[in-house]
């Protein structure tokens, strides 16, 4: 999940990609799915993220990083020490995510996780603080989805260097993924989970080969190369495999013409609350932009899927911008103007939510699941929190803010004019 805004991030780098847009969409966004335990072409994708897990973000977890120093995960270790930064994860990791949960999810009628893990707890680097371990709960949940009937998408969240700057990359700070070693080290790691799941893609269908790389930080080029590297990688053992490639903030059209061969997704991030000028939307105006993103996929000659989102309409929640940082929403972050308060959505549960919120999450949630199934599906972030009402899926079922059944609508047709 991104800390910035996603507008700006797309007009930094769609330049870079004129020479990718020039190819118009296909009428027929099949592909060949050879083997596949899920049919991608004609199954809608209904899932939800596994976040703050295998990589802790300090506003899914504040508990974690109530500690000075410690503003990611990299500086948490680094803070604690191998020794006790190791047992303070492990005992997250082993109650974090349980095997109810992903009966839970199944239940709701997902049937989809996607699961970040940092190359750290994969391939890690000689002298970083980060500490390992991770990698046997991945194991366990795989187990776990399969025996619960879901699929998992693999999806590697930080690289070395960091490919965004983001604290949700393991490091917070400078984009220098690129550089160096940094590429190699990255298809180490992806080239460790294709073999280590090779037998697995009945529940393992796709793996991410890397969340949210930011142009002009990352340089494009580079990132082409090693999306076809990356592709060709897994395909060295998993055949069929769907290999999922971040959209890197341009928008999935941008990726048009792009395809190192069979079975490519596309995983474009939507939120509307990272910068000022959609946070001072009306609620309707937020419905409607979720409406009109149905076009936008829509034009994409992949499969797509939109692989984070939330029923978020503010950035209220504790430390979501950053740790120690406010919120746009009631001008704390940035020197940004007050738009509202965020009484009641800064920390807390979902039932204290007031009644008007309540509404319009609902009805946000329900706008973006029209939307987003006029292709591939959508994958929610995430399924729970410690503490943040309009993000936490587990809790927002539990309340009635999540569709059940998932096709259930109390507003519907508020995208009828651009899907029909």
């Amino acid at each position: 999940m991104s800390p910035y805004s996603l507008l700006q991030k797309a007009a930094l780098g769609l330049s870079m990609l004129s020479a990718l847009s020039n190819a118009a969409p296909t009428q027929d966004f099949r592909l060949e799915a050879r083997g596949l335990s899920f049919d991608y072409n004609s199954q809608k994708v209904r899932g939800v993220n596994l976040g703050g897990w295998l990589v802790t973000e300090p506003w899914i977890t504040p508990s974690l990083y109530d500690r000075d120093g410690a503003i990611d995960e990299y500086t948490l270790c680094q803070t604690l020490g191998k020794d006790a930064a190791l047992s303070l994860l492990s005992a997250h990791w082993a109650s974090w995510i349980t095997a109810g949960d992903l009966s839970s999810i199944a239940a709701a009628g997902l049937n989809h996780v996607r699961i970040p893990i940092g190359y750290w707890s994969v391939a890690p680097v000689e002298g970083e603080p980060y500490v390992q371990g991770a990698l046997e709960y991945l194991d366990q949940a795989i187990g776990w989805a399969g025996g619960a009937g879901l699929k998992v998408i693999i999806d590697l969240h930080g690289a070395p260097g960091s490919q965004n700057g983001f604290d949700n990359s393991g490091r917070k700070g400078a984009v220098s993924w690129g550089g160096g070693d940094t590429v190699a080290q990255t298809l180490k790691a992806v080239r460790t989970l294709a073999e280590r799941y090779a037998s697995n893609t009945g529940v393992v269908t796709s793996i991410e080969l890397l969340n949210e790389p930011l142009p002009p930080g990352v340089n494009i080029d580079t990132l082409r190369q090693f999306y076809n590297d990356g592709f060709g990688t897994i395909r060295a053992t998993n055949g069929d495999t769907v290999v999922t490639l971040s959209d890197a903030f341009q928008g999935p059209s941008a990726w048009n013409g792009f395809t190192p061969g069979n079975n490519i997704m596309i995983d474009t991030h939507i939120y509307q609350v990272f910068d000022v000028g959609s946070l001072q939307q009306t609620p309707n105006g937020f419905f409607g932009t979720a409406c009109s993103k149905a076009g936008q996929l829509l034009q994409a000659d992949k499969w797509t899927i939109v692989g984070e989102w939330t029923g978020a309409l503010t950035d209220c929640a504790k430390w979501l911008n950053g740790k120690g940082t406010g919120a746009r929403y009631d001008g704390t972050f940035g020197g940004s103007p007050s738009i509202g308060s965020c009484a009641g959505k800064y920390s807390g549960s979902v039932a204290a939510l007031s009644d008007a919120d309540k509404y319009n999450i609902r009805r946000y949630i329900e706008a973006q699941l029209d939307a987003y199934e006029a292709r591939t599906g959508w994958v929610y972030w995430t399924w729970k929190t410690e503490g943040a009402p309009e993000w936490d899926m587990k809790k927002q079922l539990a309340e009635g803010l999540f569709p059940q059944p998932l096709s259930d609508r109390r507003y519907p047709n508020q995208c009828a004019n651009v899907i029909g």
